[in-house]
């Protein structure tokens, strides 16, 4: 434990804690002080203290110490004099005769305050130079004795139950800390270090309710940039994100070098869905200190975000500029690259990661494991990307080895890998295999229940996730997936029922805006669609930049043909956000079908085709526009292969109706091509 940039305390070499007396010390007897004598060589002490201030001279040093010790057999009941020796050695970093020579003094008056005082200071540096351990501890355990007398000692001193509680907090004595710090703000209601550290432990215990109290009891205009700042973090810990900015913003407005409430800020107008007033922020703050890396990361991802991938690519190599050996800048060129579509060069990124974190004893920290999860995960899924089931199944399987929260997204990730080529048998194989060996892992259960409804097993599915409901704040997943299932059945009232439900216990925007997009989806499928439409814009309205909300409200507007120009401007938006996503392409080229501009309309549905080439609606709509542009025989394939798919298809992912209308339309056009007799294509 290191505490030396806590306190502020210049390192030095570890403390002897030793209490035998001190060597250099002249022991008290029952001579007549001669207190001239004792000031004439404290004088001539102090005059060498002084050079030695300035020189750095070692034999100056020598001869102050000499100097003191004669003062000291001239008049020894001093403790001044023998407060200033051990002040004086602890100054030039002889910390074992400074620690003896407060002993020493505490030994004969235990409320030497001064003794005390320097003894804590002593072990306070000391701490700075050990690492954890039993020797770290003990130096730890003497400072908080020393400051436990200093503040008994000083009760009023506001500064020694600060620093009390301080150690108190770093030796995880939580209740003493609490205690010591409530005295200080009693003391000193105005400290702002005594306010925001009683804070900052509440936060720690997970207690910012407490916390927001101890801060919003200062008055407003007693308020400094740190207290804001204090306030701001608090209220980002509960979530209340807008309250979070407002806070630092106020920070900010105080201190306008305060980097770290600036740093808060940008951080909290992101959470609050703010990504153009973030980026600001941040180019402030990198403008104000350009070695600034985290903040050209989050950059790069605001940059990624919103489509802008070749600003994202120039901020995160002055991000890699700044740093030596990162992880995480390579990993989120990756990221860049994928959603560019270069799927090379994301995989080649990925790999040289993987293999740079390697250890050839296969023996991983926790967090190392978590880094190769994250990244065996995202080379996954640029392998899905490419449409390369396999390799990205061998790679997901690499995660399972690695346990906990890396097992569990691995599994997931296998059989979303499965599912999306269609796969049924291996995806419900593998959601089995998964609960098997991770049988407490509600999520992978309810994979598994959702991959039991899919394969007409409705009841035992649902009966299953019915089973998880606890009765408490964690039942919202369950509810989710409640709606989930029973809209795939399409058993509409209990579908809303339960999405009703996990409304109730959403608090954060997040998941009020997603437990609102599935609402939307719901009263979609229903043909309800101005619920819908109301639905899906609460979600936009809230989050600008949600893409998939974007998609569906766009693409709900296009498949009934209203309102087609702003259909098309809400899937712009996520073609901006997403420019790779073959569902998004697809809802773009189906409005320009729309429209009937076919020529845009094909151009849209072949790049979604390359990201998609097995969806049967993207297929059908391929069908329809060659349709359009009277090449008949190219339509009747599309619309065959569409079949096909489907044919492939879990039932609770086929409407019935739309294979109907495909099948009399490849009825119908080879009923006319024969008539043609199968002519040249056109």
């Amino acid at each position: 434990m290191v505490l030396a940039a806590s306190f502020g305390m210049a390192q030095t070499a570890p403390v002897n804690t030793s209490t035998a007396p001190a060597s250099g010390s002249v022991p008290n007897t029952t001579k007549v002080p001669d207190r001239s004598q004792a000031y004439y060589h404290y004088t001539l002490a102090h005059m060498y203290e002084e050079l030695v201030s300035i020189y750095q001279s070692t034999e100056f040093a020598n001869k102050a110490v000499e100097e003191y010790k004669l003062a000291i057999q001239n008049d020894p009941t001093s403790e001044y004099l023998n407060s200033s020796l051990a002040e004086f050695y602890a100054k030039t970093g002889h910390i074992r005769d400074a620690v003896e020579e407060a002993q020493a003094i505490i030994k004969r008056d235990p409320n030497n305050l001064e003794a005390r005082k320097l003894l804590g200071r002593v072990y306070l540096r000391g701490l700075g130079d050990l690492q954890s351990g039993a020797q770290s501890e003990e130096v730890l355990r003497r400072a908080i004795e020393q400051y436990e007398q200093i503040a008994r000692l000083e009760p009023d001193n506001a500064d020694n139950h600060i620093l009390l509680g301080r150690l108190y907090r770093v030796a995880n004595d939580s209740p003493r800390a609490e205690a010591e710090f409530k005295k200080a703000v009693t003391l000193q209601p105005g400290s702002e270090e005594a306010v925001t550290l009683l804070a900052y432990l509440y936060n720690d215990e997970g207690d910012p309710k407490k916390a927001t109290e101890v801060l919003t009891a200062v008055p407003d205009a007693d308020r400094t940039s740190k207290v804001y700042s204090a306030l701001g973090f608090t209220y980002e810990q509960q979530h209340k994100y807008k309250e979070a900015v407002e806070a630092y913003r106020a920070a900010v407005d105080q201190d306008k070098d305060n980097l770290e409430a600036m740093r808060g800020l940008a951080q909290n107008l992101l959470n609050d869905n703010q990504p153009e007033a973030a980026l600001d922020q941040y180019k402030q703050i990198v403008d104000a200190d350009p070695h600034d890396a985290q903040s050209y990361l989050h950059m790069a991802e605001i940059y990624r975000k919103t489509g802008n991938f070749d600003k994202a690519i120039d901020a995160l190599k002055k991000a890699d500029s700044e740093v030596q050996d990162s992880l995480e800048v390579p990993y989120n060129m990756a990221v860049v690259y994928q959603a560019q579509g270069k799927y090379d060069d994301a995989a080649k990124t990925l790999e040289d990661l993987i293999k740079k974190t390697d250890k050839a004893d296969g023996k991983y920290s926790p967090g190392e494991k978590n880094n190769r999860g994250v990244f065996f995960e995202r080379l996954g899924s640029v392998y899905r990307d490419e449409n390369k089931t396999q390799p990205a199944v061998e790679t997901f399987r690499k995660m399972l080895d690695l346990g906990d929260d890396s097992a569990e997204r691995g599994y997931q990730q296998i059989i979303d890998t499965y599912r999306d080529a269609r796969d049924w048998k291996d995806a419900t194989a593998v959601a089995q295999e998964a609960v098997n060996r991770l049988p407490n892992d509600r999520n992978l259960k309810l994979v598994l229940a959702g991959q039991l409804a899919d394969s007409g097993q409705p009841d035992q599915a649902l009966a299953q996730v019915k089973s998880l409901l606890k009765g408490n704040s964690d039942d919202r997943d369950i509810y989710i997936a409640l709606a989930q299932m029973y809209s795939r059945l399409k058993r509409w009232p209990e579908a809303e029922e339960n999405i009703a439900k996990a409304q109730q216990l959403s608090t954060r925007p997040d998941e009020k805006q997603y437990v609102d997009f599935i609402l939307g989806s719901i009263y979609d499928r229903q043909k309800k669609y101005d619920q819908a439409e109301d639905t899906f814009k609460r979600v936009i309205t809230g989050d600008p930049n949600n893409a998939v909300a974007l998609n569906y409200l766009g693409y709900m507007l296009a498949d009934r043909g209203v309102r087609l120009d702003e259909a098309i401007g809400y899937i712009k938006r996520a073609v901006q956000l997403d420019p790779l996503n073959g569902a998004y392409l697809d809802s773009l080229g189906w409005a320009y079908y729309k429209m009937g501009n076919y020529d845009l309309a094909e151009e849209n549905l072949r790049k979604a085709l390359d990201h998609v080439n097995n969806d049967p609606t993207v297929l059908e709509h391929m069908g329809d526009v060659y349709q359009k542009m009277d090449r008949l025989k190219l339509a009747a394939g599309y619309w065959e292969r569409a079949l096909q798919e489907w044919g492939k298809t879990v039932s609770a992912e086929v409407d019935q109706n739309d294979v109907a209308k495909v099948q009399k339309k490849l009825d119908e056009a080879r009923v006319k091509l024969a008539k043609d007799n199968s002519g040249p294509v056109k």
